[in-house]
């Protein structure tokens, strides 16, 4: 029997050879085991889809009368310098006795390397034999276990059904709704391409009304009250809580509008007896953060290093596959088998060696304790990024992924502390007939946070007191009777909202649910993961850059003339995050056997129809007239219409 693995990429196929009886002997494209099984590859995605002028030719002219696109039978292509490569899998599939699968262990993995057994022909009853092979850690140890416990693949249709079905949507709706916009904005004299997606789109959606929001803004006025009251160990800050009665001089927010209405407060209660009504001490765990998901450590470097989500997949992926420190990258999961923690001493002392800043974190956890994040019920097709338990390499790091390696490590140590300890206080005051409150909150035992060393303060895990008063607070007893010195008032103003960053952007993408429109979809996206996938939203943020519709300014992310053009042109049901993020959880669903392809797909074209039709009718974008198209979209659409000269077709939208 010869089995024929395909691997996702070369290096995943290196690493299984590795894990696989010597001696080894490379070919063009595949690897020959001692035992005679072979290794092969993918580069990435092999195949993709046609263009639209692939299933009719009419397609290489742009025409709103040729819209909506629709497919009948789809067909695939090999990728530009791929046909080489398709054509080895091709023929080691044909003196294969038994296939294994091993892209990577998630849905676009599972697609990409199922679609090239099925290009190729492989017949019904062969697919149905084909293995699974996942692998989170590209240590000999880790592909070893991994080899040992192959799965059948037919149990991850789902997954790869799901995949299919986002790809052939993206497809539909990307390449109607760019054709459509596009000529749309023809009609105002822009003479840029205005690509529109999916994800993309809801996504400078967020950006253009942030900017809006901003530009729209006036700051108001308002002010607050503290009372000093006197106290042996320091006088106590206590804020005051309007009553009911002062509703008229405050805004929905509950601030008070009116400095005299303050005045007025503060006069009242100077040199007044300040009576404890309230008077609460308690200590309060805060359990370590989980380990990342990309997203998750992609927010933290932004925030910590000012890395791009790109740079910081880059990093993450050299990790895992160049230096094998680190594994799977692309995971959207933020917990870790129960299995794994046996491997624990392990990885820690490959933190020591790698990262010795951390040395003393390593010399402190308690590998007897098992945190909240070994949770078998909670892991999927891939578990949390976590170091491997390789020792050496870190002379080979770059500046950037030594960073990125330090804080997977941290975090990974962090699950080996206990929780750490607050003591909050409560006081609550009663002066001259109005009320008061006072909050502390001190740091007891350090706990997980003994790993951060000397970043403990600038963690975005440290609590923060919701109000002025952060110290600790004297012990006061209910009924106790202190002395308000006077009151003291503060002038502020209302801020407008803050300008996206890379990491405040990537946490909206996320954390979608706070800017759909439907109230019923945002209970449902509480417990989805967002726009995109893992995988694909530091490119998503990069092709806005890319197509001119956003901009750096130092830190922040903007909006251009064009991009704010688009969204203003554009039917609030596709720069808005409801539809896509209703997309997400039917995929989701697809994956979980609670949805169908083809009522998902029928529906998609139900909807492109009816927005196409809307399109045809809607006069000229106010918004885009005068534009002047970015640099590259104009290229782009100045070499496409040298191109249709010669009758060559459109480039991909």
């Amino acid at each position: 029997m010869t089995r024929l693995y395909i691997a996702e990429k070369p290096s995943l196929g290196r690493a299984i050879a590795a894990a696989l009886p010597a001696p080894q002997k490379k070919h063009e494209g595949y690897i020959e085991l001692g035992n005679g099984d072979r290794v092969t590859w993918c580069v990435g995605h092999l195949l993709e889809q046609l263009e639209p002028d692939g299933y009719d030719p009419k397609y290489k002219q742009w025409r709103m009368a040729d819209l909506p696109i629709t497919v009948a039978q789809w067909r695939l292509k090999a990728r530009r310098g791929m046909g080489k490569q398709l054509a080895v899998i091709k023929q080691l599939l044909k003196g294969a006795s038994e296939i294994v699968h091993a892209g990577d262990p998630d849905r676009e993995g599972q697609l990409l390397v199922d679609e090239v057994i099925d290009h190729l022909g492989t017949s019904a009853e062969r697919k149905a034999q084909v293995k699974r092979l996942l692998i989170a850690d590209l240590n000999v140890s880790a592909v070893q276990r991994a080899l040992a416990d192959l799965k059948p693949n037919r149990d991850f249709a789902p997954l790869s059904v799901s995949a299919l079905a986002r790809s052939r949507a993206d497809w539909l709706y990307g390449m109607n709704l760019t054709r459509a916009y596009t000529l749309l904005g023809q009609k105002a004299g822009y003479q840029g391409v205005l690509s529109v997606g999916r994800v993309q789109t809801p996504v400078l959606g967020l950006v253009v009304r942030r900017d809006e929001a901003i530009a729209q803004f006036e700051p108001t006025p308002y002010w607050v009250l503290d009372a000093l009251i006197a106290h042996p160990e320091g006088p106590i800050r206590a804020r005051w809580q309007p009553s009911d009665a002062c509703a008229p001089w405050q805004d929905e927010a509950g601030r008070v509008l009116s400095r005299k209405l303050a005045e007025h407060v503060a006069t009242r209660i100077e040199q007044q007896e300040a009576i404890t009504l309230e008077a609460t001490r308690k200590e309060k765990p805060q359990a370590a953060p989980l380990p990342y998901s990309l997203s998750a450590l992609q927010i933290d470097a932004a925030k910590r290093y000012g890395m791009s989500a790109q740079e910081v997949l880059a990093c993450a992926q050299k990790l895992y596959e160049g230096h094998k420190l680190i594994t799977y990258p692309r995971s959207d999961c933020r917990y870790l088998p129960q299995a794994h923690w046996s491997e624990a001493a392990g990885i820690t002392q490959a933190i020591g060696q790698i990262a010795t800043a951390l040395k003393p974190g390593v010399e402190g956890a308690d590998l007897s304790l098992r945190s909240r994040c070994w949770n078998d019920a909670k892991v999927g097709a891939h578990h949390a990024i976590i170091p491997t338990s390789k020792r050496s390499g870190s002379a080979a790091l770059s500046a950037n992924e030594a960073k990125i390696y330090r804080l997977i490590a941290r975090q990974y140590l962090m699950q080996f502390y206990p929780p750490a300890r607050y003591g909050e206080a409560r006081l609550v005051f009663e002066i001259a007939g109005g009320r008061f409150i006072a909050k502390g909150r001190q740091l007891l035992q350090s706990g997980w946070r003994t790993p951060l060393g000397a970043n403990a303060n600038d963690q975005d895990n440290e609590p923060k007191a919701d109000q002025a008063n952060a110290a600790t607070l004297p012990l006061v007893q209910q009924g106790d009777r202190l002395h308000c010195e006077r009151g003291e008032i503060g002038d502020k103003m209302t801020e407008p909202p803050k300008r996206f960053t890379e990491a405040s952007l990537l946490q909206a993408i996320t954390g979608i649910g706070r800017f759909v429109q439907d109230d019923a979809l945002k209970a449902i996206l509480r417990e989805t993961d967002g726009l995109g996938t893992e995988a694909t939203r530091a490119g998503i943020i990069e092709l806005l850059f890319k197509r001119g519709f956003l901009q750096r300014q130092g830190k922040a992310i903007v909006a251009t003339a064009a991009g704010q053009g688009l969204i203003q042109a554009l039917p609030a049901q596709a720069s808005y995050p409801d539809m896509t993020a209703r997309w997400e959880s039917q995929l989701q669903d697809m994956v979980e056997q609670r949805c169908s392809y083809t009522p998902f797909m029928s529906a998609l074209e139900q909807q492109i129809a009816g927005l196409i039709e809307q399109i045809r009718i809607a006069p000229a974008p106010v918004a885009l007239a005068g534009l002047s198209a970015p640099v590259k979209a104009r290229r782009r659409k100045r070499s496409a219409v040298g191109r249709r000269r010669k009758g060559q077709k459109k480039p991909p939208s």
